[in-house]
């Protein structure tokens, strides 16, 4: 079965909106360009899935934006051909190598593990909330970013059950971010 991994970066006060933390540098789109590379495929939900799209799709003229730095073109020639699953209820379809997921969010993610290769990653606030409180997530990956956002949208609020985790790898930045990877602790009786 192949694990979900959910990754997203987040400030030092639990902020998770994507303009929230530090510009994006070499060394964290290196790090996040990697990460993708060893995803089967992206889980996103419809919010997450148009932000991404919006940045990192490759425009029909074939070449990136002039915005783009060099740097990030690995990230998005990465992003912009992963397979994708986006759940929603409310899109009429998905493109951008993307498959919609409706109907039963645990039965459908149980499927999707199930299928063969290596991990699954989601991104983005609402869906990897119902996730979690599903107990589908296996590992969860911060870039924790030195910055104290005092507002937005924070890390799982709303969870209904506290869940405890087991770090299983750290990665400190030259920006100060430190990224985090953790795993649910197994619990003993």
């Amino acid at each position: 079965m192949r694990p979900l991994r959910y990754s997203i970066n987040v400030t030092l006060d639990g902020c998770c909106h994507h303009e929230a933390g530090l510009p994006p540098d070499e060394e964290s789109m290196r790090y996040w360009t990697d990460a993708m590379a060893r995803a089967d495929a992206l889980l996103f939900g419809r919010v997450t899935y148009e932000m991404m799209e919006s940045a990192w799709r490759k425009p029909a003229t074939g070449t990136w934006p002039d915005w783009m730095g060099e740097w990030e073109v690995p990230f998005a020639e990465t992003i912009d051909r992963a397979k994708k699953y986006v759940v929603s209820s409310t899109l009429g379809g998905a493109d951008w190598n993307a498959e919609l997921v409706r109907g039963d969010l645990g039965q459908a993610v149980q499927r999707l593990k199930q299928e063969p290769g290596e991990s699954l990653y989601v991104g983005g606030v609402t869906l990897p909330l119902a996730l979690a409180d599903l107990g589908l997530i296996d590992e969860y990956e911060f870039l924790v970013q030195p910055v104290l956002a005092g507002h937005g949208p924070t890390l799982l609020a709303g969870l209904h059950e506290r869940i405890q985790l087991e770090l299983v790898d750290r990665r400190e930045f030259r920006s100060g971010a430190v990224a985090l990877r953790y795993r649910p602790a197994r619990v003993t009786a």
